[in-house]
C-alpha cells in the first residue's frame, strides 16, 4: 500500500515542480530592432537628462565635464549608439537616478 501512495506523491510533486519552473520562465517579447534614428534619439535623450538633472551647481560637481558623460557623447557622435546608451544608463544609475523611459521628450515641459 505504501508504494502506490509514494508513487502518487512523487508524481504530484514532479508536476508541481514542472509547473513552477514553466511559470517562472520569462516570455521573450518579439520586438523589432531599433532603428538608427531611434538609437540616436535615445542617446540624445539620456545626455540631455543627465545635463538637466544630474549636474550639480556646487563647485565640486563635474557636470558636463564628467569624463564618462563625454565618452558616451563621443560614442554617440561616432554612431556607436549601443555603447553610448549603455554608458549613460550606467552613469545615471551610479548617480542614483533612474534613466528615463525611451520615447519621452529630451527636455521636460515646464508646468505652469
Amino acid at each position: 500500500m505504501k508504494r502506490p501512495r509514494r508513487l502518487v506523491l512523487l508524481s504530484a510533486l514532479a508536476l508541481v515542480i514542472e509547473a513552477a519552473a514553466g511559470a517562472s520562465t520569462p516570455v521573450v517579447a518579439q520586438t523589432a530592432p531599433q532603428t538608427t534614428a531611434q538609437l540616436k534619439a535615445r542617446c540624445s535623450q539620456l545626455i540631455a537628462y543627465y545635463d538637466r538633472h544630474a549636474v550639480g551647481r556646487s563647485n565640486d560637481s563635474d557636470g558636463r565635464r564628467n569624463h564618462t558623460r563625454i565618452d558616451a557623447e563621443v560614442d554617440c557622435s561616432r554612431g556607436l549608439y549601443a555603447e553610448g546608451i549603455s554608458t549613460m544608463e550606467n552613469l545615471l544609475r551610479r548617480k542614483k537616478f533612474t534613466p528615463p523611459a525611451p520615447g519621452l521628450p529630451e527636455e521636460p515641459e515646464d508646468g505652469l
